[in-house]
């Protein structure tokens, strides 16, 4: 495990902290309007209703979006965190700074994409939005929270945000393959039941692999939960349909939140400790 050397922070830091943190409001905001806010036109309504509620088997109600705000809340605490000047030297924002920043353009990047109706574009977006953020899982993984208000600001925003874009690049992918073959709604159950197996799998293989990082974790799984109890609402009281994913999809979210607190490890999560040499030790 790495460990924390707080040595004073450089003009790099400094740069790092501002960049950050102006490039979080500028992306977040850019985001939001994206996505409908601020006049801007809603994702359901874009790509012709690609990726609306009723578009695919793997598609989430409305209702589950509402988690951008609690993500965008956590990335906003995040920039914040970083930017106070007894955060410039710390060696876990200094690994994640600059992928968490990374993540939130392309995200942006990705309404963008819809927006513009280039879906598989938007696939190879959200693919590698996924990718950044996995990468930062693993760095907060190798590197010990210093207090809790590390993990507030740092593991669960990651968590929330790496869970739920998880389960929306089944759905985008999905809601691709439909547009480009023509397919109808309600195409495809046993592909979707087995997407959604799938997802249960990466589920609690994310619950064994970040266990000893219980804030990351329970978030990762509490996010990926919430998307798949919307997709099983909207296959029961939606269009289109379907009993088998409805089934699916609520058996999966139950896996996605039960797994964190079947696995996780608090004893790997404690706070670094001072030794006598003014080092941090694990």
């Amino acid at each position: 495990m790495t460990t924390h050397v707080h040595d004073s922070p450089t003009q790099t830091d400094r740069i790092r902290q501002v960049t950050v943190a102006l490039g979080a409001a500028l992306a977040i905001a850019a985001a939001a309007w994206g996505a409908g806010a601020f006049g801007g036109t809603p994702i359901a309504e874009a790509a012709d209703g690609a990726l609306d509620a009723d578009a695919t088997l793997l598609a989430p109600a409305s209702g589950a979006f509402g988690i951008w705000s609690a993500i965008y809340a956590g990335l906003a605490l995040f920039a914040i965190y970083q930017a106070l000047p007894g955060r410039g030297a710390d060696d876990r924002l200094r690994a994640v700074a600059w992928p968490v920043l990374a993540s939130m353009v392309l995200n942006a990047a990705w309404i963008g994409a819809v927006q513009a109706g280039w879906l598989w574009l938007s696939v190879a977006v959200i693919v590698a939005l996924v990718a950044v953020l996995a990468w930062v899982a693993v760095t907060l993984l190798r590197i010990a929270p210093a207090s809790w208000l590390d993990r507030l600001a740092t593991d669960v925003p990651v968590g929330l945000y790496l869970g739920w874009v998880s389960i929306a690049t089944a759905a985008n992918i999905a809601a691709t393959g439909r547009d480009s073959l023509g397919a109808a709604p309600d195409d495809g159950v046993a592909f979707a039941v087995v997407v959604l197996v799938a997802v249960s799998a990466i589920a609690v293989t994310f619950a064994v692999k970040m266990r000893g990082r219980p804030a990351l974790v329970v978030a990762a799984g509490v996010a990926m939960a919430w998307g798949l109890a919307w997709i099983a609402a909207a296959r029961a009281a939606g269009e289109p349909g379907s009993l088998a994913v409805m089934w699916a999809a609520g058996l999966a979210a139950v896996v996605a939140f039960c797994a964190p607190f079947a696995v996780f490890d608090f004893s790997r999560d404690r706070p670094p400790r001072p030794t006598g040499n003014g080092r941090i030790a694990p």
